[in-house]
């Protein structure tokens, strides 16, 4: 996936830039309006994040320019500005999602593959995996019909296996998706995490390849 970064903040732009490049996404960063309402334009990007206080032109004027041009990609609106007026203006010039600053990479990541489901047409709310079920609407899973309680942290690292269930995900990816950059998490934290999961589901549910990261192994339902 192509994603651009509109954002003047240099650190900010910066981290986003790099924990982005680190999940695998291709990334091209713009801190100018101007420049992001051309790229915008030029349909190349399979998403935006689009902050609102950029130099030469404001977010907002880019988002309804683009808009009018009838550029349909994706927009995840950025922003400080978090009154509902502003996520009101937002929402009714094409934005597709509006995330206020400050805000955890693992919200931002969740908010992308969201947007990009429905971008595919798969906009349905239930993701399924052998046994297991996730409703993203009210954040539920069961497992082989049973109703299971999950920390926000299990639930983001579950729902990131099932969306690639079968497949193998690594630890860098998984690390960055749920911790971002957090500098107080110990190197084995996602591991502990693994665990917990594996405690309120099976111990055969997440493989571990090792050398890799894990996976979700699909059993018959």
């Amino acid at each position: 996936m192509h994603i651009l970064v509109v954002e003047d903040d240099v650190p900010l732009g910066s981290a986003i830039e790099r924990a982005l490049s680190r999940l695998s996404y291709t990334v091209s960063w713009f801190r100018d309006g101007r420049e992001a309402a051309a790229a915008i334009r030029d349909g190349s990007a399979d998403l935006v994040l689009l902050d609102l206080g950029l130099p030469g032109k404001d977010g907002l004027d880019v988002l309804v320019e683009a808009r009018k041009h009838q550029v349909r990609t994706p927009v995840i609106v950025m922003t400080a500005r978090d009154g509902l007026d502003a996520r009101v203006r937002g929402l009714d010039a094409g934005a597709d999602d509006y995330l206020t600053k400050p805000f955890h990479l693992e919200e931002l990541a969740a908010r992308i593959r969201s947007l990009s489901r429905r971008a595919q047409g798969l906009a349905a709310n239930t993701i399924h995996a052998g046994a297991l079920s996730m409703d993203l609407g009210d954040m539920s899973v069961s497992f082989r019909g049973e109703a299971v309680e999950l920390t926000r942290r299990e639930f983001a690292l579950l729902q990131i296996l099932m969306e690639r269930a079968g497949r193998i995900v690594r630890r860098e990816s998984l690390e960055n998706s749920l911790y971002g950059l957090e500098t107080d998490v110990g190197t084995g934290a996602l591991d502990v995490l693994v665990h917990a999961l594996r405690r309120k589901l099976s111990f055969d549910t997440i493989k571990t390849v090792r050398g890799f990261g894990y996976m979700i192994a699909l059993e018959p339902q």
